[in-house]
């Protein structure tokens, strides 16, 4: 296979639990990141990686293929490594089962990043902050990118910061969005990288790359997503998706 995307699905979540199977419109979380995730299409298979016997069940009730996974794993990165290990496939796409929202050309297009050009191993989204409240919003991770768009740095606060005595009166702020896509090979080096000093600091697992010297390629995407951490995102998402 080249490409096969991931879901890792925890039941367990400290604001918010058992939040992947929290019903919006009548239909798990889950299940609408999975039938967005089907449409994307340069996935060969997708599949759930999950550590809980209920989210498995409602998994597959929808028609969903599922790995269960140890219930020790840190992070999904440690979930999704558990999955491919024995898998005879070349590029890996991390799809967050907290983004009910997720267009599936989003995923096709960290794919294609790594298909086009074998020299990139990451691959993650940015698209441009049209509203000024999220810019200090540290719940709204920004990023910066070089002249070929691979990532600067990662942050909570407002980056690029704007000097009192700045030409550019108005710059460009971008929001991050968690979808990954590495290389089978790079996702192994990635998960055995040490906890890095930038990543303690801002609480993002992403930054443990650029500390050990890789890059990550950021692609522009026009869509945006609500990531539900809380209650109230939940109902962000239902207000959205009720609305069409």
């Amino acid at each position: 296979m080249d490409v096969i995307g991931v879901i890792p699905a925890r039941f367990s979540s400290t604001r918010f639990e058992g939040k992947v199977l929290a019903k919006i419109l009548g239909k798990p979380m889950l299940q609408y990141v999975y039938e967005r995730a089907k449409q994307a299409r340069l996935l060969d298979d997708i599949i759930i990686a999950c550590d809980h016997e209920s989210v498995a069940d409602a998994a597959l009730e929808f028609g969903a293929k599922v790995v269960m996974t140890s219930k020790s794993h840190a992070s999904g990165t440690d979930r999704i490594s558990e999955v491919v290990n024995p898998l005879d496939v070349k590029i890996v796409v991390n799809i967050q089962a907290d983004e009910p929202l997720i267009h599936p050309s989003m995923i096709d297009s960290v794919a294609s990043a790594l298909l086009d050009d074998k020299n990139i191993i990451m691959a993650t989204l940015m698209k441009k902050i049209e509203d000024p409240s999220l810019v200090d919003d540290p719940n709204v991770v920004k990023v910066v990118v070089d002249k070929n768009n691979f990532a600067l740095y990662f942050s909570r606060a407002a980056i690029p910061h704007l000097a009192a005595n700045a030409e550019i009166k108005q710059p460009l702020y971008f929001k991050h969005i968690g979808l990954y896509a590495y290389t089978k090979d790079f996702l192994f080096i990635y998960k055995n990288l040490p906890v890095s000093n930038l990543e303690q600091t801002e609480r993002l697992e992403q930054l443990r790359v650029l500390e050990e010297g890789f890059r990550i390629k950021v692609i522009e995407t026009n869509f945006d997503t609500v990531g539900v951490d809380t209650p109230e995102d939940l109902e962000k998402v239902k207000l959205t998706l009720a609305k069409g």
